[in-house]
């Protein structure tokens, strides 16, 4: 995949107001997440991978969660998670745009 173009795409539903779409190469995959269905009352469960991440938030205002402990981010503001650590976000506005990035690729996201 050299380029790919948001308005060329077709996201993926991965659940109610919550769109993804993603490009890879061999090694590195960024996914880039919209989230309509903020602002929420408690954060999304948590949920740990075996890989490294890496996060920048686009859009919006968040509080992110990684092995229970909180920190506020808005725009321009990044997150790492290192394997296997439990993490999840609460969402602070209406919408938020996470763009995230895995090694090795997430297989689990690609189909």
């Amino acid at each position: 995949m050299g380029t790919l173009k948001e308005k060329d795409v077709t996201k993926e539903s991965i659940g109610e107001k919550r769109a993804r779409y993603l490009t890879h190469t061999d090694n590195l995959m960024m996914v880039v997440i919209d989230f309509g269905d903020g602002p929420t009352s408690e954060p999304d469960p948590p949920h740990s991978h075996p890989h490294e991440q890496v996060s920048y938030v686009a859009a919006g205002e968040v509080i992110f969660f990684l092995d229970g402990e909180p920190t506020q981010l808005g725009p321009g503001d990044m997150f790492t998670v290192p394997p296997d650590v439990p993490h999840s976000v609460q969402l602070l506005t209406s919408h938020v745009r996470l763009v995230d990035t895995f090694t090795p690729l997430r297989e689990d996201f690609i189909g």
